[in-house]
């Protein structure tokens, strides 16, 4: 999906672009992580765990965002964001407040989540907590073996506590994904249980190469990859 357009063209689009859903209730989980939640007619959307909505953050620029709850019968979406700072669409997500108007495409993308498969290992940092949130119901409903690992920042490491995600380990971004020799020592392949699990990764492009890689060298389980963004890359 394309990140930014002429304004022209944006111009030209204006009607496919405009908004069609109502910022109902914000609040920050901590400084840096936003809940805002949406309303609007979302009834033929298709929504799959792992898929991404394109939400339009100026009159040039789009991003992608992935639901962290989908009420269909209320028309409600729920999206947790990342306001690390460095950008026009976290500048954009930060000043939004109740009642503004925003334009969200319907969901598309990969299938990350493979129900068919027991054990499942969902792997991410900030950007990734929204998967969790959509994929701990189904998860806890088809009584599966799961766990998140998480990459935080050290202000961010008590989120997925206070968003009642439990079976989680929080890793410091200091420790690091990035080092393949240190992954290699994560004790999730001492584990047997695992090696025919579904590894779900996501967040930081560098840090889920590296994991990967290692999963990939170790022929263990089924892996599903999707990058959500990385250091200098401008919209990914």
């Amino acid at each position: 999906m394309i990140s930014s357009i002429p304004k022209w063209v944006g111009n030209l689009f204006e009607g496919a672009l405009r908004p069609n859903m109502k910022v109902i209730e914000t609040s920050y989980i901590r400084r840096r992580i936003k809940l805002v939640r949406f309303q609007g007619d979302i009834a033929k959307m298709d929504f799959q765990i792992g898929y991404a909505n394109v939400i339009r953050v100026s009159e040039t620029e789009l991003r992608n965002y992935t639901v962290a709850l989908c009420d269909t019968k209320n028309g409600i979406l729920d999206f947790l964001f990342h306001i690390h700072g460095n950008g026009v669409g976290s500048e954009y997500i930060d000043t939004l407040e109740v009642n503004d108007e925003v334009y969200i495409s319907p969901p598309r993308g990969k299938r990350l989540f493979s129900p068919e498969i027991k054990q499942q290992l969902f792997f991410g940092d900030e950007t990734s907590i929204g998967i969790a949130c959509s994929a701990l119901p189904v998860l806890k409903k088809n009584k599966h073996q799961y766990h998140f690992f998480f990459e935080l920042g050290d202000e961010n490491r008590d989120v997925p506590q206070l968003l009642e995600i439990d079976n989680v380990t929080v890793f410091s971004k200091k420790e690091t994904f990035r080092n393949e020799l240190w992954v290699r020592d994560l004790s999730i392949f001492q584990t047997p249980d695992w090696k025919q699990a579904s590894f779900v990764l996501t967040g930081n492009v560098k840090s889920v190469q590296t994991f990967r890689k290692v999963l990939k060298d170790k022929t263990i389980g089924k892996i599903r990859a999707q990058g959500y963004w990385l250091e200098g890359k401008k919209g990914l």
